[in-house]
């Protein structure tokens, strides 16, 4: 994997649609403790499905998790791009990172799928490549063998 951490900070229209549509979403069902995040993707066909952070006390789902289901249950057949939001201190919604859980949903049903992040204030898009470099895989899942720590090194 050569990720070379490049992001961008030129959104394009599409873009900033997505935002509008999971930002819309947060403002009309944010609940403090049960719908915390909104999230918005576009698949392949260019259709944005939308998401709602669903949480209980002994619970949470992502909302890139409800999102990613309603577009499998439309029949889309990958995902181009994703964006969350949650809100700020003033009730703002804010772009916010997809959590270790949602990138490895997302690599597996939109590996060249871009994601709008917060980068430090500044909103950029990176490929899903970049967000995450190094998947969870099983080792069985693997086309190498990985060799122990310290293997081959004199200590």
């Amino acid at each position: 994997m050569g990720a070379s951490n490049l992001i961008s900070f030129d959104l394009s229209q599409p873009d900033v649609e997505l935002y509008t549509a999971a930002r819309e979403l947060l403002l009309t069902a944010h609940h403090s403790e049960n719908h915390r995040v909104a999230a918005a993707m576009r698949g392949a066909s260019g259709a944005i499905y939308l998401g709602l952070h669903l949480g209980s006390k002994r619970i949470n789902v992502c909302a890139e998790s409800s999102a990613l289901a309603n577009a499998r249950m439309a029949q889309e057949t990958s995902i181009e791009s994703s964006v969350a939001v949650s809100m700020d201190e003033h009730g703002e919604p804010q772009v916010t990172n997809p959590c270790g859980v949602c990138r490895e949903l997302l690599r597996n049903y939109g590996p060249e799928a871009t994601v709008l992040v917060d980068a430090g204030g500044e909103v950029g898009t990176v490929s899903l490549e970049e967000l995450l470099p190094y998947p969870w895989m099983r080792a069985t899942e693997t086309e190498w063998t990985t060799r122990p720590p310290g293997a081959g090194k004199p200590y």
